[in-house]
């Protein structure tokens, strides 16, 4: 019964008034029927994204064919012992104002039944409180004697949800707003500007390149991404343009820093990432790095604008300047963006062409003449603006994403945090970030999620929340991505907190991963907010001296 599809009215027998049809089912053993017409489909149980802030029914969101769909537990709306999915369980898609999953133990048939066969719900005692049944239908066994599966109660599902999971039937428009709090899908890109740090401020993405640290303006970078198994080499191409790649249907032509800073090579593993840079002119390129570091906010102070004696050096035109971080123990190097352009080596892959958003990977495979393509041609092309940027983090096996422009800076978790006195109870403790006391918050606990030992993979991101900075514990950060405002749809709307956090869900890779996209503004909710407002300063500036530096 896999894959069924059903339309709203019925056959002719229905249409006649004297009998209908249902969907029977069995839900700790107890047998159940519900109306044909509302049943949209009958299918495996997908696997999901376990969405925090939630009711305890909901077992997460499932990607059904690019819809989002709430996958919820009828076992635990009925309050009787959870088990195992096994071969037999299946999900029943209702339309209920919206589509939702509801996982039974077994679907057994579709049944016509009579009018006649319809008695008052409140004849039988069941799991299920009467005020979610309709009815329940008698029918004779074939075999005349009486069993307890003869009796089939019909399930209200509408009244199921009202009682257990109010939120989700609460009316909203095609456009997500209407008073439920939450941003449109174009508005995802711009939810970090109320929290962007003063200009006295450089925000970079920091990376390696030969055991050596430079940097980009944040605004400059659209994702990193890992470097794929396949690149496609272009022929006559000059040896610091590695080839190109397809990244979302279109070409990006990728050059290797370590050859274009003239280092030794490296063979390409699983720490290298692909940084790809918007260019002026709308250009795009891939820069291929030893790994990524991490996101900073520098003072405009600790960048130094590049030396004289370096500055008129032709191989050095491409950096604007040098961060001293650390006490000047570690220095970081500024790529111009803007300067790129002037380099030959990022000029020659430029010519190697792009492709157009309708170019697939297999376009690539089919390039032999780089000179097909002008340098004009790459400038006319650019991302959509309604794109959103996204740092993407992971907490247990889900991924969660906030707008890149929101994100301060991305450090280690240091080996120990350090509680201060008269700070509020969901502080986790501070560390001292260069010199400033950073409250901590971990965000499992945020989310209500179990608590885990800390481990070399954690990291803190830093917001600014309220004019103060704070940092929020995450599993690990995965990547920075370029999501397209098609694939950025509404979250169902399973509570009033969660859909103030998590007003949006992007569905990534073909619809087979989910990402549940976070509002930073609310992070901390009113009371939480006031409270940190009302952080003693004298405890905070009291913190321990030795506090591990976290970068």
């Amino acid at each position: 019964m896999d894959g069924l599809h059903t339309a709203a009215g019925g056959e002719a027998a229905h249409a006649a008034g004297q009998t209908r049809q249902f969907v029977t089912f069995s839900v700790a053993g107890e047998m159940f029927a519900v109306p044909m017409a509302p049943v949209q489909e009958i299918i495996r149980v997908p696997d999901v994204a376990r969405m925090p802030l939630t009711p305890p029914a909901l077992e997460g969101l499932a990607n059904l064919r690019g819809r989002v769909l709430p996958i919820i537990s009828l076992r635990r709306l009925f309050g009787t012992p959870e088990r195992d999915n096994d071969d037999a369980t299946r999900a029943l898609v209702i339309h209920i104002g919206q589509s939702l999953g509801f996982v039974v133990d077994r679907v057994a048939s579709v049944i016509s039944v009579d009018a006649s066969e319809i008695e008052p719900a409140n004849a039988v005692q069941s799991v299920v409180q009467t005020r979610c049944l309709t009815g329940v239908i008698r029918r004779d066994p074939a075999d005349g004697r009486g069993s307890h599966h003869d009796l089939l109660l019909i399930l209200d599902f509408e009244q199921l949800v009202q009682a257990h999971l109010t939120r989700m039937l609460s009316p909203r428009d095609g456009t997500g707003s209407g008073g439920t709090g939450h941003t449109s899908p174009g508005d995802v890109h711009e939810a970090g500007n109320g929290t962007e740090p003063a200009s006295d401020e450089l925000r970079l993405v920091s990376f390696t390149v030969a055991r050596q640290e430079y940097a980009l303006d944040i605004a400059d970078v659209q994702e990193i991404v890992q470097v794929p198994d396949t690149i496609t080499a272009v022929p006559g191409a000059p040896g610091h343009v590695l080839g190109l790649i397809s990244l979302r249907r279109r070409l990006l032509p990728l050059v290797s820093l370590r050859s274009l800073f003239a280092l030794a090579d490296a063979e390409l593993d699983e720490h290298h990432r692909i940084v790809v840079v918007a260019l002026p002119g709308g250009g795009q390129i891939g820069l291929v790095t030893d790994t990524v570091k991490e996101v900073l906010s520098v003072p405009r102070s600790q960048a130094d604008t590049m030396p004289g004696i370096l500055a008129r050096d032709a191989d050095l035109q491409e950096f604007s300047a040098i961060c001293r971080l650390d006490g000047g123990r570690r220095l970081v190097s500024i790529i111009a963006t803007d300067r790129l352009l002037g380099l030959d080596g990022v000029r020659e892959a430029l010519q190697m062409g792009i492709g157009s958003p309708s170019e697939s990977a297999d376009d690539a495979d089919s390039l032999h003449s780089p000179d097909s393509r002008t340098m004009d041609s790459m400038q006319q092309h650019h991302p959509d603006d309604d794109d959103a940027q996204v740092v993407i983090f992971r907490l247990g096996a889900e991924e969660f994403g906030v707008p890149i422009m929101s994100v301060q800076e991305i450090v280690r978790l240091p080996e120990t945090l350090t509680r201060v006195p008269r700070t509020p109870d969901f502080v986790e403790g501070v560390i001292n970030l260069r010199g400033t006391v950073l409250p901590v918050i971990d965000q499992r606990r945020r989310l209500g999620m179990a608590a885990i030992e800390r481990n070399d993979r954690q990291r803190i991101m830093v917001f600014t929340l309220g004019g103060l900075r704070t940092g929020f514990i995450v599993d690990s950060v995965a990547e920075v991505l370029r999501i397209p405002r098609q694939n950025i749809a509404p979250a169902p709307q399973l509570s009033d907190e969660q859909i103030r956090l998590i007003g949006r869900v992007a569905r990534l890779d073909g619809d087979r991963r989910l990402v549940l996209l976070i509002d930073p503004t609310q992070l901390l909710a009113a009371r939480e907010m006031r409270a940190m407002e009302d952080l003693d300063p004298p405890a905070l500036e009291s913190a321990p001296p030795s506090l591990a530096r976290a970068a």
